[in-house]
């Protein structure tokens, strides 16, 4: 299977949480010509980065949940199901950040910490939803 999407395992997408979008945007947009896109995801605001026409990843200020974080990019993985992926990762000794969640329009996903403290982010896309 060729889709990052759908294929279980493959790195999907990339995302920067930050204390300031804008100036984020500004930055990345001038560093690497990548074109943005605003998108409403349930009422929080949320950009969508392009390389050419193709989506890569995406900028938006930090959640509420992880108030006080510091402004980091995260790595997204395909998985055939997030909440099994959530499971399989505490048993194997992960620290769950963001349990299983619902996007919209998107997927499911969950966030979790290795034992080294590196984290990463797992997700399951809906059949609507495309990742580029």
């Amino acid at each position: 299977m060729t889709n990052k999407c759908q294929q279980h395992g493959a790195f999907s997408w990339c995302e920067l949480l930050t204390s300031d979008a804008e100036a984020a945007k500004r930055f990345y947009g001038a560093l690497f010509g990548w074109q943005m896109e605003e998108v409403n995801l349930t009422g929080m605001s949320y950009t969508v980065l392009k390389a050419g026409e193709k989506p890569i990843g995406g900028i938006m200020t930090i959640p509420p949940q992880a108030e006080g974080t510091a402004p980091q990019w995260g790595a997204y993985v395909t998985v055939e199901d997030v909440d099994a992926t959530a499971k399989k990762a505490e048993e194997l000794g992960a620290q769950i950040c963001m349990p299983p969640t619902d996007i919209p329009s998107v997927g499911r996903f969950c966030v979790f910490r290795d034992l080294q403290g590196a984290s990463i982010a797992a997700i399951s896309y809906n059949f609507t939803s495309t990742c580029g």
